[in-house]
Parts: structure tokens; C-alpha cells; sequence
């Protein structure tokens, strides 16, 4: 069965509301940050960051399926020398919408730009916000295990009894450890912090995603012919894995160039319109 990719060109607040409720899997998208992409998009002013995203994230909230995820990549901007707190108070606000902030990832970016500034270091790595609408919803842990590397075969040598049992908190947190799990395997899962390169050239855009990031997360909590969502396209780099990876998708793409650009790659323009 072949999967589908549909494109919209418009104001993504406008053109989710042709979508139906809850029939997307997995939103994964990275909005204008604060003040940023002023020559592409306008900018947003810090202060004014909530208002302007809580109808999009209201409009996210109804088409995600009650057992989807909601990765939103975004970052604070320093303004007059502190980091501002627009991105806690989204955070915060979309709580009361109705989202469970359920986890956060960092992306560390392996080959970030350096530079100098007086008062701080190179800034290397940004937020994956993970949200949902419920407590149980689908993930794939197992699609996203990384080798165990050779540092298992020392480490797990010379086990005694006891570390072949659960080693219960000693404090009373209810975490612990079961060593045992360990045993027999050639793959580990992953961190909740993803090691990844930036795009160099960029694909026409001012902020790409490399693929390996949106490819990370529809292996975690997506199966193939399955919905990813992408309200701010921009280059596609979303949709053209998704589709990669046999998922269907849609992607909203504000800006007419980097809509046409993305409909001439995927050779099908035609077929895209919501």
C-alpha cells in the first residue's frame, strides 16, 4: 500500500483546522523561535511567544490521536543578558490546555558553530519537548536500542548473586536497579539526550533538521502507515523521511517558496492540497 504525503501552504493555525480530530500519530515540528527568522517568518517577541503559539497548540492538541506525541523542538533566546522564560511559560500554559508534558530530550548538536561571547559559552544543544493527551500512549522502545558496546563484556564479568536481583533504593525513591537485565544483550536503550550533527548546508532553509532527528523519534512512536505531522514544514525534512520510513504525512508550510520547493522534490504537487 502506498502512503500518502499532503501539502498545505498556509497559516498553520488556520489550515490544521481541516484536519480531522484525533487522526495524527506523531507531531514533530520546530516553530520560529523568539525573535529568530525575522527575514523568513516576521519574529515573534519573546513576550508575545505564548499568546501566539497556544491556538496552534490548541489546534495540535485536537488532531493527535489519544495515543500520539507531540516532540516541539524549541529554545530560549537570551534577551538583556539572561534567558528569557517564554519557553517555561508555554510550557505552563499548554499544562492547562490539557497537554501532559511528559518528558524532555536534548539534542546535542555534535558540530555546533563555535564562537565567543563575554559572558558565555557556545550554546550546543536545544529542547525536544515531548507532550501527549494521555498517560498510555504508543512507543516503540526497542526500534531505537543502540549497541552495548564492548564496555558490557568487563562490567558484566564477575557478577555476584545479589546483582543478578533487583537492588532496591536504599532511600525509599523507588528506583533501583536490575542488573541482570543487562545480561546476554548486544543493544542497550538510549538516553534521553540524542548526539546529533547539524545540516551544513543547511537545504535552503535557515534552521534544517538533520534527518537522524525527526527519523529518531517516528521509529520511537510510530509504525509504518502511520500520520506524522508537521505544521511548520519548512525545507520537508519531516515529511520526505516519514515518507522514507512509509509513513503518511502532512505538511503546512507558511512561506510559498519552501512549499513549492518541498512539493518539486516530492514530484507530486498536484496531489498535496488539504
Amino acid at each position: 500500500m502506498e502512503v500518502e504525503a499532503k501539502l498545505a501552504l498556509g497559516d498553520c493555525s488556520e489550515e490544521l483546522r481541516k484536519l480531522d480530530e484525533n487522526s495524527v500519530d506523531l507531531i514533530v515540528t520546530s516553530p520560529p523561535y523568539a525573535d529568530q527568522r525575522k527575514n523568513t517568518y516576521g519574529g515573534i517577541h519573546p513576550d508575545k511567544y505564548v499568546e501566539w503559539f497556544l491556538p496552534i497548540s490548541e489546534e495540535l492538541l485536537r488532531v493527535l490521536k489519544p495515543t500520539g506525541t507531540f516532540i516541539l523542538n524549541i529554545k530560549e533566546r537570551v534577551v538583556s543578558g539572561e534567558r528569557h522564560t517564554y519557553v517555561i511559560e508555554l510550557i505552563l500554559e499548554m499544562k492547562k490546555q490539557g497537554w501532559l508534558w511528559t518528558e524532555e530530550f536534548i539534542w546535542h548538536k555534535k558540530n555546533s558553530y563555535p564562537g565567543k561571547w563575554p559572558n558565555r559559552f557556545r550554546d550546543s544543544w536545544e529542547r525536544l519537548l515531548q507532550f501527549n493527551k494521555n498517560r498510555k500512549f504508543k512507543m516503540l522502545q526497542e526500534a531505537v536500542m543502540v549497541p552495548m558496546g564492548d564496555w558490557a563484556n568487563s562490567r558484566l564479568s564477575n557478577l555476584s548473586e545479589t546483582d543478578k536481583l533487583r537492588d532496591e533504593s536504599k532511600v525509599g525513591s523507588g528506583f533501583g536497579k536490575n542488573i541482570s537485565n543487562w545480561l546476554n544483550r548486544d543493544k542497550a536503550y538510549p538516553t534521553n539526550v540524542l548526539h546529533m550533527a547539524t545540516e551544513c548546508n543547511n537545504k535552503d532553509h535557515s534552521a534544517a533538521f538533520p534527518e537522524t532527528l525527526p527519523e529518531w523519534f517516528i521509529k520511537l512512536f510510530t509504525e509504518e502507515e502511520d500520520w506524522v505531522l508537521d505544521p511548520f514544514m519548512g525545507s520537508g525534512t519531516t515529511i520526505q523521511v516519514a515518507q522514507r520510513m512509509r509513513r503518511n504525512s502532512i505538511g503546512i508550510e507558511i512561506q510559498e517558496d519552501y512549499y513549492n520547493m518541498v512539493a518539486e522534490k516530492m514530484r507530486a504537487k498536484e496531489l498535496f492540497l488539504l
